[in-house]
This record gives structure tokens, sequence and C-alpha cells, in this order.
């Protein structure tokens, strides 16, 4: 009788686990997608930004962002979500603590939100208004990973 009653207490331990392994997969930099082009990323094309590094594609692109990062900041900062730069400390709106449910994949990062209101403005938006959204402004949800 207990083994039937703590299996699914075991389940739910090990979907759990599993879950947050997955959040926390991390890209490598060649895996990532460039800010500018989009195209794969060469390891080896970084610029140090907003506590961490963005991959570029070519010099080119690493060269464009250099000179003007504004165009290209929230795009940079979900690589650096996607690549485990940054880690979710808030609602990216709210700042306030995330609810298990509330989870959206934009490209490739997984972000969480405090409630299904926000989750749904981003939801309603387009790919490119989806990252202005939840990565133009990072200082509510977001920090680097070394803290």
């Amino acid at each position: 009788m207990k083994i039937r009653r703590t299996l699914p207490l075991v389940a739910l331990l090990v979907a759990l686990v599993s879950s947050s392994v997955a959040m926390s997969a991390v890209k490598e930099p060649k895996d990532a997608k460039c800010p500018v082009s989009g195209a794969k990323c060469n390891p080896e094309k970084a610029v140090s930004f907003d506590g961490g590094k963005v991959y570029f594609c070519c010099g080119n692109c690493s060269g464009k962002f250099e000179k003007d990062s504004a165009p290209f900041a929230a795009k940079a900062h979900q690589q650096m979500v996607a690549t485990g730069q940054l880690k979710q400390k808030g609602c990216p709106f709210s700042g306030g603590p995330v609810k298990a449910g509330t989870e959206l994949a934009i490209g490739d990062a997984e972000v969480s939100f405090c409630c299904n209101n926000c989750k749904g403005k981003v939801e309603k938006a387009s790919d490119d208004e989806k990252v202005s959204l939840v990565f133009g402004s990072i200082e509510k949800g977001f920090e680097p990973a070394a803290k």
C-alpha cells in the first residue's frame, strides 16, 4: 500500500527535476543566432555586452553591433538568456516571482511570467515584438548568471 502512495510522488519529483534541467540547458555559442543577421554564430566573433558576451556570425555584424548596439540589444539579450549568460530572476514586466504554467519559448530562450495576463501580452505579439517586449529592458526580469 505504501508503494502505491509514493509512486505518484516519485513521478512528480522526476518531472520537476527534468523540467528544471531542461530550463537551465545552455546553448553553445556556435548554436546561437547572430542578433544582427540571424545566421549561426562563430564563437570567435564576440563582443562584451551587459555583463556577458554576444556572439556574431562575422566581423561585419560584430562591427555593426559595436557601432550602435541599440537596434540589436533585445536580440542580444535573448541570445544571452539562451546561452545561459543571463538568468531569469522575475517576471520581465512586473519583476515579481514567476509562476509554474506560465512558461513561453521565445526563440531559443524560455521565459516565465508572474501571471497569465503577462504571458498573454507576449503570446499575442508577433515574433519580433515578443523579443522586444521581453528582452528590450532586462532590469526587472534578468540578471547575470554568475550572481
